[in-house]
């Protein structure tokens, strides 16, 4: 049920809509920070997963990208999330690549986005994340600096500084906007990298959960190199998938030969399908959260069904406004309520019916 904050959120939406991407993203989390932290209405007990060794009141979490640095992410969840997730923060500040970096492609309900990990650095988001008010869940993404001589060791100083304030972190190696980082999704790094920040995270006072962020462009062959070293590196779950650089051929906006990552609707099937391929290699040792396409809760529900345990959304946001969290999560409890099932018994039904996805 769409309620009047979210009647307000979704005009304000539209108002943004009249700005240019990148105006309209930083006037949005302005906006969010400036209201008061709310309370969301009870959650569906259907709705409800634990996954990570963490109780989620429902599955439906905010992509990293939208709070950059960590600003907003109490009122976040006050609309309704189930988890936020911050970043991507790297160790020190970055400009990111020059503007304009971020595109909507309306027609395509699709965004193209070469940010480039602008953010502002460790400091400032600890010291918020320090001070958080509310009790839900909230991860930290963190990343690498673009002119970083060790970028291993900038992930390993992501897991210290945030290990005690973070409820899982992410490592996020498959952003296409960073020269060189998907890289690191290659088997000899990956094994490196996941060594070390499972070192970090072990030497903290603190352990939370160490997430794997992978690229939606690995060949088969890649993707069994990535979760083979994921499962013996045991980290506690992957995220599928980031942004992509294909451009499917039937896309109608000008803006669609942008260079960046490409996210949105366009997504949906290409990101699903990895997400299934991950979820039977990974053969139930972690759980998944799927992100790409997510639009409405026939979306959601098929990412479920491919085998993800929690799901992210963001660029629908920018096209739907607020009330699409509330419209996901109530269609959802309704799927779930019409087939006498809680969200953990249909988690990857599809993908071992199949075998696959098609």
């Amino acid at each position: 049920m769409t309620t009047f904050r979210d009647f307000i959120g979704d005009a304000a939406a539209w108002a943004l809509r009249r700005l240019d991407a990148e105006t309209a993203h930083r006037a949005a989390v302005v906006g969010l920070r400036l209201a008061p932290a709310a309370q969301p209405p009870p959650d569906d007990p259907r709705l409800a997963i634990t996954a990570l060794g963490l109780r989620f009141p429902n599955p439906l979490g905010l992509a990293a990208g939208f709070d950059k640095n960590a600003e907003a992410f109490d009122q976040a969840l006050g609309l309704g999330f189930g988890f936020v997730e911050v970043g991507t923060l790297t160790p020190r500040p970055q400009r990111g690549n020059p503007r304009p970096r971020v595109f909507r492609l309306t027609e395509d309900r699709a965004v193209i986005n070469r940010y480039g990990f602008n953010n502002d650095g460790h400091a400032p988001a600890l010291a918020r994340l320090a001070r958080r008010r509310s009790r839900g869940i909230v991860g930290v993404n963190i990343g690498a600096n673009k002119d970083s001589e060790d970028r291993i060791q900038d992930f390993v100083a992501g897991v210290k500084a945030f290990a005690e304030v973070a409820d899982y972190l992410t490592v996020n190696v498959s952003s296409p906007n960073t020269p060189g980082l998907r890289d690191l999704q290659a088997e000899k790094a990956l094994r490196e990298l996941l060594t070390r920040v499972a070192d970090a995270r072990a030497a903290a006072p603190r352990r939370p959960p160490l997430l794997l962020k992978i690229a939606p462009d690995l060949t088969p062959a890649e993707l069994d190199a990535v979760v083979r070293v994921a499962r013996d590196a045991k980290v506690d779950g992957m995220i599928v998938a980031n942004t992509t650089l294909a451009r499917p051929s039937w896309l109608r906006s000008r803006h669609a030969g942008e260079a960046g990552g490409l996210s949105g609707e366009p997504l949906f099937r290409l990101s699903t399908r990895l997400l299934a391929e991950t979820y039977l290699r990974v053969e139930g040792q972690f759980p998944l959260i799927g992100v790409g396409g997510v639009a409405g809760s026939e979306t959601a529900f098929e990412k479920l069904e491919a085998g993800a345990s929690l799901l992210q959304l963001y660029s629908a946001l920018v096209f739907e406004g607020p009330g699409l969290i509330r419209r996901v999560t109530s269609g959802l409890a309704a799927r779930l309520a019409a087939e006498c099932v809680g969200v953990d018994e249909i988690v990857g039904r599809r993908a071992r019916e199949t075998a696959g996805w098609v």
